[in-house]
């Protein structure tokens, strides 16, 4: 944690100098509040999902209807998060390396808030309907702050990856955020 105006402030979580609003392939991954499994259970390498559960799904499937040249690959929602593959920016194409000393410099204040339809955009939009929908339903509900990403930056990683997703379900015992 850093000071700024004399108070403690939260680091970003972002990739330092990545623009996530140029094309690009990334895992994410977001979790509910306390890891509480509000979206469902695990039962036979199988997810058998709530009401929410439910909700999230077919709300993260309309993600590319929200977002210009945004779309969804491989996703899975377990009970207490989700992993999906987001794309800006076109399916065809992988991000390139960047070298890093080409993007270094201070966040202007206009910088500070998600970009339309950059990564923090899309996942903020998401995480706002689900809570919508739940304040909506009288649903006790809460997202945790913030959300996981790792930029995919190749045909072998995303094939990794794909593999990681379609297999949670099975790994669920094993899975570091497996609550008994």
């Amino acid at each position: 944690m850093t000071l700024f105006r004399e108070k403690y402030r939260i680091e970003s979580a972002r990739k330092p100098g990545w623009d996530y609003t140029l094309p690009g392939w990334y895992f994410v991954t977001i979790c509910t509040q306390g890891r509480k499994p509000h979206f469902g259970q695990v039962a036979n390498a199988t997810v058998n999902l709530s009401p929410i559960g439910e909700y999230v799904d077919a709300c993260w499937k309309e993600v590319p209807q929200h977002h210009q040249h945004v779309d969804v690959d491989e996703f899975v929602v377990m009970p207490n998060h989700m992993h999906a593959i987001v794309i800006i920016g076109g399916p065809d194409r992988l991000p390139e390396l960047r070298k890093r000393e080409k993007f270094k410099r201070v966040a202007e204040l206009n910088d500070v808030r998600p970009k339309v339809n950059s990564l923090g955009a899309v996942v903020g939009s998401f995480k706002s309907a689900v809570t919508r929908w739940c304040v909506a339903k009288n649903v006790e509900f809460e997202w945790q702050p913030r959300f996981h990403d790792r930029i995919i930056r190749g045909k072998n990683s995303l094939k990794a990856v794909r593999e990681y997703i379609r297999d949670n379900p099975a790994n669920w015992c094993k899975d570091v955020f497996y609550i008994a």
